[in-house]
């Protein structure tokens, strides 16, 4: 069951988001081959293919998330994506070893609900992507540093099981700053969109990019340092 799928501000929310998520790399997207982590339902892997990706490959660790993605209704949008049930880092260490290459990674929604932050992006820096696109929580604060937290396993919106049987994963927000540095390390500049130029009167269903605590939201490009 789609956990999102009761809530009356889905729509606006994934709308808001599509404009952060794909619109601003719409000429990136064009033509592209792109790999998306962590698929949930498909719901960006299809976004992708409706900007114009010439192929789309995602992962995703929960197969009933993929066997819904049927019911999306453009069959030939469905067709140019290809969702594979695997553990992440699993999947990217396959196509690292076979010499893979994508145009754009997406990495919406996973970041916080990993704890080798730094290993994910070194995979993903080994495809040769133009561009790293990345929407995530993270902490608000001043330098850069990695929270743990714990989440249940069973709630399709948490980490999937990290060892077999693991009911509550360990997990880490990093801060702001932690990807700074981490881009920084990498050779990517690590350009903020800005949420906060949304009117206020537009922001319904994104109220986690707005948090005034610990966390928030937000969304950044990864590109390679000319």
């Amino acid at each position: 069951m789609d956990l999102y799928a009761e809530k009356a501000d889905t729509v606006p929310r994934m709308n808001a988001r599509h404009s952060f998520l794909i619109e601003p790399f719409k000429e990136e997207i064009e033509g592209a081959r792109v790999f998306d982590i962590a698929s949930h339902d498909g719901r960006w892997a299809y976004a992708f293919a409706g900007a114009g990706a010439r192929e789309v490959v995602g992962v995703e660790a929960r197969q009933e998330l993929i066997d819904t993605f049927q019911d999306y209704p453009d069959a030939e949008l469905r067709s140019k994506v290809e969702l594979r049930c695997n553990d992440l880092f699993k999947e990217l260490e396959s196509e690292v070893a076979k010499g893979e290459t994508y145009d754009v990674v997406g990495v919406f929604g996973i970041f916080y609900h990993i704890m080798d932050h730094f290993r994910l992006l070194t995979l993903v820096q080994a495809l040769k992507p133009k561009v790293i696109i990345v929407d995530s929580e993270f902490m608000d604060k001043n330098w850069p540093m990695i929270q743990m937290q714990r989440e249940n396993t069973s709630n399709i919106l948490n980490a999937a099981s990290q060892i077999e049987g693991q009911q509550r994963a360990i997990v880490g927000y990093p801060s702001f700053k932690a990807l700074d540095a981490m881009a920084e390390a990498l050779g990517y500049d690590c350009v903020w969109l800005d949420w906060f130029s949304v009117p206020e009167e537009d922001r319904k269903g994104t109220w986690d990019y707005y948090r005034k605590s610990a966390k928030r939201r937000g969304t950044c490009a990864l590109i390679p340092m000319s």
